[in-house]
């Protein structure tokens, strides 16, 4: 049941640019041993039409802190 469960990631009080929180958050899911999911959540962000909606989809994958 713990490997379901979105690894937490700090985003707040970090550098705001779409690039470096999708780096942080594909490292961290990495860390996590979550390889398929970082590879995922790149490849949705990287097709994503707005800010927003790339951070929706990263919420998906983390919880964010």
């Amino acid at each position: 049941m713990e490997e379901n469960l979105k690894p937490t990631c700090k985003l707040l009080g970090e550098d705001g640019n779409i690039f470096s929180i999708l780096g942080r958050v594909s490292r961290n899911l990495k860390e996590h041993g979550k390889d398929v999911q970082a590879k995922e959540v790149s490849e949705r962000v990287m097709g994503s039409g707005s800010y927003d909606e790339a951070l929706q989809i990263i919420m998906e994958y983390v919880e964010v802190e």
